[in-house]
């Protein structure tokens, strides 16, 4: 297989690194160290200035890169269960890139599946079965 491209590697780096609590704590003692100053300079708006524009600059920066790496991880995660219902033969392959149907098909998937899930709940699942083949087999059809 194909290895990740180099912002990928990149990004996804930058987000481990930047969830470390170390990184909290040294974010967090930059703004004290920052706050401590204030009095020093003034509360000048050069000193305001500073913790503004660094940031700004660091979050915009930062949440392309965290969103690039929780993009691939959901698209992987995705796949994985999509081979899951392919691979279980009880599993219904209508369910298989359910991410990719519209807003309105998936909410009909999720209202059957709380459906079945209340009557299990009321009967059991033993007798859910039959409910659950004939509801696979009427979403398969919208």
């Amino acid at each position: 297989m194909k290895q990740a491209d180099g912002f990928t590697r990149f990004a996804g780096r930058v987000a481990h690194y930047v969830g470390r609590p170390a990184v909290f704590a040294l974010a967090c003692l930059s703004v004290i160290a920052w706050a401590l100053i204030g009095p020093f300079v003034g509360f000048s708006d050069v000193w305001q200035l500073t913790i503004n524009t660094g940031t700004t600059i660091v979050t915009f920066l930062v949440v392309f890169l965290i969103q690039n790496t929780q993009n691939r991880d959901a698209a992987a995660v995705q796949i994985k269960l999509d081979e899951l219902l392919r691979a279980t033969a009880e599993a219904h392959n209508s369910l298989l890139n359910l991410e990719e149907l519209s807003e309105d098909d998936i909410e009909k998937f999720r209202q059957r599946y709380i459906r079945l899930a209340t009557m299990a709940r009321e009967k059991g699942v033993p007798e859910l079965e039959e409910e659950a083949e004939e509801a696979a087999k009427d979403i398969a059809k919208a």
